[in-house]
């Protein structure tokens, strides 16, 4: 599920995994698949940066908060509206509590997902900067500090809440991992995912 993260712009801002079935993230109205976040993760991980550096990451929006859907709503079956309910009705929330895990193969849905995704998102690119003198990070319009961008890292890492199935997680998760463990970039310093 996603949770709240504080960010320094526009206070909690929701961020997770919002289905165990698919490997989609959410960040406010912002949607990616989380392979492309952790690749993203890694790319920065190999850079040694010292100054302010910028790239794009490509990301789908749904800037209609109806169109969002309701993740309670679809959780408990009330009704599928919008793009989460559309998933929840594909993927329901499982009937049993120690069924509610993190499914490492949820990439393999990406083929059900995406269509459903770009019938209510546009795809676009949003700016990351990096700011090492005030040690923020910016993501779109979102602007955190060092410390809450690495708890968005972690929540990936650990499968979000739930966690990974079986401790299972995908490939790109443990390639992300890695990378951050052995990065000299400001950005991941005492980082330590969990």
């Amino acid at each position: 599920m996603p949770l709240a993260f504080k960010s320094i712009n526009r206070g909690l801002i929701a961020f997770g995994f919002f289905n165990i079935d698919t490997d989609l993230l959410l960040l406010d109205h912002y949607f990616l698949f989380a392979e492309p976040f952790c690749q993203n993760i890694s790319d920065l991980a190999d850079r040694h940066l010292a100054d302010a550096y910028e790239t794009f990451w490509e990301v789908y929006a749904i800037d209609r908060r109806g169109e969002i859907g309701d993740l309670m709503a679809a959780i408990h079956g009330l009704h599928y509206r919008g793009f989460i309910g559309e998933i929840y009705e594909r993927f329901p929330f499982p009937q049993k509590e120690e069924d509610f895990k993190q499914q490492p193969g949820g990439w393999q849905n990406r083929s059900v997902v995406t269509p459903i995704l770009e019938r209510y998102a546009e795809t676009t690119l949003i700016p990351l900067r990096l700011d090492p003198l005030n040690g923020t990070i910016s993501v779109g319009e979102f602007l955190f500090n060092k410390e809450v961008f690495g708890a968005l890292v972690d929540y990936v890492w650990l499968g979000g809440y739930p966690r990974w199935k079986d401790g299972v997680r995908p490939q790109y998760v443990l390639h992300m991992k890695k990378k951050v463990e052995e990065s000299n970039n400001w950005l991941f310093s005492g980082l330590r995912l969990s």
